[in-house]
């Protein structure tokens, strides 16, 4: 069930604290799963919140959750256009973003595009930490690794999992995710 995940996985999106999260979920039935994907879109799109399949085998998906003003924002930064578009970003739009991301995880020969971090709303200054380091050598680890400002990230990972537990609590006990979802 999409709702579940959602809760589990993207409150702080949904709360728009964060500007977007993922999540891998089991499916039998690509075009059941496309469906679903359409009717939460509409659902959510006056929130400003849009679900995207990036990826998919078999029988797992990974779909991308995000606030597309605020992905806006993220792209709109110079030096987040300048560093995506050595990664072969030329559109700054998310929808064009997004599909080149798509395209990166589909072909992952060159390794995995850990620029995702920039469309899951991280510092740029850690993902080029992460990129930089090869994942090693992080000051603290929570929600991604941590390279550079630690004081404000062990903040913001305490937010967010604050938010996550009063999301599954009042989803629990029968609020729905359009309840839960703050307006854009």
């Amino acid at each position: 069930m999409v709702e579940r995940y959602l809760i589990e996985h993207c409150a702080p999106t949904l709360a728009s604290l964060k500007a977007a999260n993922l999540f891998n979920y089991p499916f039998e039935d690509l075009e059941g799963l496309n469906r679903q994907i359409e009717v939460w879109n509409d659902r959510l799109q006056k929130s400003g919140v849009r679900l995207c399949l990036l990826r998919q085998n078999e029988h797992n998906a990974l779909i991308y959750v995000y606030r597309v003003k605020s992905l806006q924002k993220i792209l709109n930064n110079p030096e987040t256009a300048q560093f995506l578009r050595q990664y072969g970003y030329s559109g700054m739009r998310p929808d064009q973003a997004i599909g080149t991301l798509q395209k990166r995880l589909k072909n992952m020969e060159a390794g995995f595009p850990h620029e995702i971090g920039i469309f899951l709303g991280y510092p740029l200054e850690d993902v080029i930490g992460f990129i930089q380091n090869a994942g090693q050598n992080c000051k603290c680890c929570g929600c991604w690794k941590v390279y550079c400002n630690e004081c404000e990230a062990e903040r913001t990972f305490a937010r967010y999992k604050k938010c996550s537990e009063i999301y599954c609590r009042l989803w629990n006990q029968g609020r729905t995710v359009m309840q839960l979802t703050v307006a854009a």
